[in-house]
């Protein structure tokens, strides 16, 4: 969704469901843990290895861990 929730129109057909960025579970994951996941992913999430560079996923992660903020 546009909040970061996870609960977006996309989301609805995943399984496992899309992650909520806000949530605790996922805040108190370490950048370094996050970017792993976002270079290498998990089905249903692909890996953004390719398609971001380095420096794009460490800006993705500074952006989804600012959501709680």
């Amino acid at each position: 969704g546009d909040k970061g929730k996870g609960d977006g129109i996309a989301s609805a057909a995943l399984n496992p469901k899309a992650a909520n960025f806000l949530s605790e579970k996922f805040q108190k994951q370490t950048d370094g843990a996050v970017f792993w996941k976002l270079t290498e992913g998990r089905a249903p999430m692909a890996s953004y290895k390719e398609s971001l560079s380095e420096t794009q996923r460490w800006q993705l992660v500074n952006f989804l861990k600012s959501l709680k903020k």
